[in-house]
């Protein structure tokens, strides 16, 4: 019997979760749950889903759950992480994890010291653009580099409305948290290096909530990098890597719906294509894989703590209108 995994909420983010499990033939979905055991029913019946939990409770308790996928709002990330480690389950948490550094260090301690798998949904670390985006900045496709700049941005209220959870700043929501997550994660991959002192400014929101973000990092090594982010704005997503001898551009990173990499130098623009992939069938089968032995896991403790370390000196600078350095 392979890996089975369970549901921790019904958002609307586990309709991309679901579509990569059916794709696979490596992951089985057994499970969900919802606050409402009505909700739960409703939930797997519709997606053919064998076991319905009124609780998260419920279903973490479940001894014939081996993996949780966690997609609750923001805030309850790291308390139904560690329920889930100290039940025994491996966990997919969706980003961002934490803003929180030291709950981020906690969870990860305890996963180390169980011999469980943790692992932060950023989903589009799996996908053949970035793997071949990584590989060409490392072979010196562009030189030495000099910067990272990324953006992802799109106007939730107009889409989601102001209901969303991602406005409530009860819950750790705002654009930082959203999306403005890829692109630090996106410039900490390509740098390969993490940031040493960050400035970042940010618009808050009528709710209280941050609904755009920008940041200048000083990368360790010497290299910049530059994000913004937002929730007021028409869809943008962009990573462009800069290096002496010109630049590596990527017009949808974060989803990769038409991949394909621009290397563009004084001489002119070629265009490298990469193969269409679902990035969430691909993490699901590497954090299965990674369970069962068969595969190193791609995102993990040794990504999420400086991820979240990086996260808490951007709100810090932010908050401050000064420039902070990352412990």
């Amino acid at each position: 019997m392979g890996v089975r995994w369970g549901l921790v909420s019904t958002a609307a983010i586990n309709e991309q979760i679901l579509q990569g499990a059916r794709a696979s033939d490596r992951v089985e979905i057994t499970a969900v749950a919802s606050r409402t055991r009505t909700r739960a029913e409703e939930y797997a019946r519709a997606n053919g889903i064998d076991r319905a939990y009124g609780s998260y409770d419920a279903l973490i308790a479940d001894p014939d759950i081996d993996a949780v996928y966690i997609s609750t709002p923001n805030g309850s990330h790291v308390e139904l992480t560690m329920q889930a480690l100290a039940a025994g389950k491996h966990v997919l948490v969706e980003k961002p994890f934490s803003r929180h550094a030291d709950q981020v260090e906690r969870a990860c301690a305890v996963a180390e010291a169980n011999d469980l798998v943790l692992s932060e949904a950023f989903m589009w670390r799996h996908n053949p653009q970035t793997a071949r985006l990584v590989e060409l900045v490392r072979a010196g496709a562009v030189g030495r580099l000099i910067a990272v700049r990324a953006a992802f941005a799109h106007s939730l209220a107009a889409t989601r409305g102001l209901d969303d959870t991602r406005f409530d700043p009860e819950l750790d929501g705002g654009a930082m948290m959203d999306v403005g997550c890829y692109c630090l994660n996106g410039i900490r991959l390509i740098s390969n290096a993490e940031p040493e002192r960050v400035s970042a400014e940010q618009i808050v929101g009528p709710s209280g909530v941050d609904v755009a973000f920008a940041a200048t990092m000083r990368m360790a090594g010497g290299v910049l990098g530059q994000f913004e982010c937002g929730f007021i704005t028409p869809l943008r997503d962009e990573l462009e890597v800069i290096g002496q001898d010109g630049s590596l551009f990527v017009d949808d990173p974060w989803h990769a719906r038409i991949p394909g990499i621009e290397i563009r130098r004084p001489d002119g623009v070629e265009r490298i294509e990469t193969p269409v992939a679902d990035s969430y069938r691909l993490q699901l089968e590497n954090v299965t894989d990674a369970i069962e032995g068969h595969a190193p896991l791609l995102v993990g403790p040794d990504d999420a703590r400086p991820q979240s370390r990086a996260i808490e000196a951007l709100y810090q600078s932010a908050e401050s209108g000064a420039s902070v350095t990352v412990d």
